[in-house]
């Protein structure tokens, strides 16, 4: 018998939704910075600060290339939020199929391509030769998880349309656990170093593909799917498939670009700063990947809203993601404030690392702040699939942090890699603000 879903009709029931949605995707998203987390901690653990160094450039560069087929996901949101708020179960099935077709397709893909990505994504960084070599073994071996992964993405995005939170927590610890494991067994216990880790992460990408499987599997029976496949080769889906995913992967470029940019930045300041950069960036996702859980929720919440033409809805979503964004992110920020130095003594037991890292915690006490409304207003774009408008504030956003990188990073050094960051969270947040009432208002029947 199908699970029957409707919104809210209170204050209180909203409130209700938004955090029974939300606690298991922010728990499910935290262990996802987890996985990089547990690399750096071990590495960490290693008396040369080339390790972390080395695993930040390698995961540097598989974020980059991952973050540009995040689409796999949220188009996958997008679409079968929608189809799902219709009641349209075996459209929100062949949704899923169309994408982990695109999904497998990509995977083979990248590991084909695998040396001539290398010598492209190699060729932006200037490293030490040692640090140059341990990452590409790191790459060469992490590379072969890449089909595995992005089929874990598109299973997200089922779960997330069909709002089964708690499925995409179990899938998101399945893959944190394993990976946290596997690297203190092949790196503390057999010693393996980089290699180790690599190698830990290409199976629990792998495993979580085989456990999200059978957790999509689950909740699409149990929401109707009489699990008799529906067509999917439709001339018409595929284009609006391809429509959507087109405009995230160039969305999705400039939002990875100073990511990917200030990585490379921070490598050209010497092994040192390249570390620090690569615990920071792990406090910083660790937050993004939280927060990320309202928009997550929005997504879903919009999506079925707008499929089901309820203008209402969305402003709702809206307005109760946004409450309870900022106060998390007051949280966030005030923990990372006054422990700060306590989670980057955890990260590593270098003084040099930790000193300099120090230094920075700053930015990362307020960023929480600053990416509330450009984390919640993506989801909302993704999820009623105003793709175009989203694609157009992200190009705008980007053009605004290469301007504050390019006036500020001779005079500031490291710091300008953080406020160019806060500069392109602002702006973007700004842009999508003035494109959403025109959301609200195409969502009418």
């Amino acid at each position: 018998m199908a699970v029957e879903v409707t919104l809210p009709t209170t204050p209180r029931e909203w409130h209700k939704r938004v955090w029974t949605l939300t606690w298991p995707v922010i728990a499910a998203n935290v262990t996802v910075p987890l996985v990089g987390v547990a690399d750096v901690a071990v590495m960490g653990r290693l008396p040369e600060p080339g390790y972390i160094a080395a695993v930040t450039m390698g995961a540097a560069m598989f974020s980059a290339v991952y973050w540009l087929f995040g689409f796999l996901r949220t188009g996958t949101v997008g679409l079968g939020a929608q189809a799902f708020g219709r009641g349209e179960i075996d459209e929100l099935v062949a949704i899923g199929l169309r994408a982990a077709a695109v999904a497998l397709t990509l995977g083979a893909i990248i590991v084909t391509l695998q040396w001539p990505l290398a010598y492209l994504l190699f060729g932006l960084f200037d490293a030490e030769h040692s640090i140059q070599k341990l990452a590409q073994t790191y790459y060469h071996i992490r590379i072969w998880g890449a089909p595995g992964l992005l089929l874990t993405f598109v299973q997200l995005g089922v779960l997330f349309s069909l709002q089964r939170m708690r499925d995409t927590l179990l899938l998101s610890i399945g893959l944190s656990i394993t990976n946290l494991f596997l690297d203190i067994f092949f790196v503390l216990g057999l010693g393996l170093n980089v290699n180790g880790v690599a190698i830990g992460t290409l199976i629990s990408e792998w495993g979580a593909a085989g456990f999200g499987f059978w957790l999509v599997h689950r909740a699409l029976r149990e929401n109707g799917w009489s699990t008799q496949l529906p067509k999917i080769w439709v001339a018409k889906k595929i284009r609006a498939l391809f429509h959507v995913s087109s405009n995230l992967v160039l969305r999705t470029f400039f939002v990875q670009l100073p990511f990917f940019a200030g990585t490379v930045l921070a490598t050209s300041l010497g092994t040192t700063t390249l570390a620090v950069h690569g615990v920071l960036m792990q406090l910083f996702f660790v937050m993004a990947f939280s927060q990320d859980g309202f928009a997550h929720t929005a997504e879903t919440l919009s999506g079925y809203s707008y499929g089901s033409r309820q203008p209402q809805g969305i402003r709702n979503t809206t307005h109760y993601c946004a409450l309870w964004g900022l106060i998390f992110a007051g949280v966030t920020g005030s923990i990372y404030w006054f422990a700060g130095d306590f989670i980057i003594a955890f990260l590593t037991t270098s003084p040099d690392i930790q000193a300099q890292a120090s230094e920075y915690l700053g930015w990362i006490a307020i960023t929480p702040l600053l990416c509330v409304y450009a984390f919640l207003y993506d989801g909302v774009f993704i999820g009623t699939t105003h793709i175009v408008d989203m694609r157009n504030a992200m190009i705008l956003a980007a053009c605004a942090w290469l301007i504050c990188m390019v006036l500020t990073f001779e005079a500031l050094g490291y710091h300008a890699i953080w406020a160019s960051m806060s500069v392109f969270m602002v702006v973007r947040a700004i842009l999508l603000r003035l494109r959403y009432p025109k959301i609200v208002m195409s969502a009418r029947a």
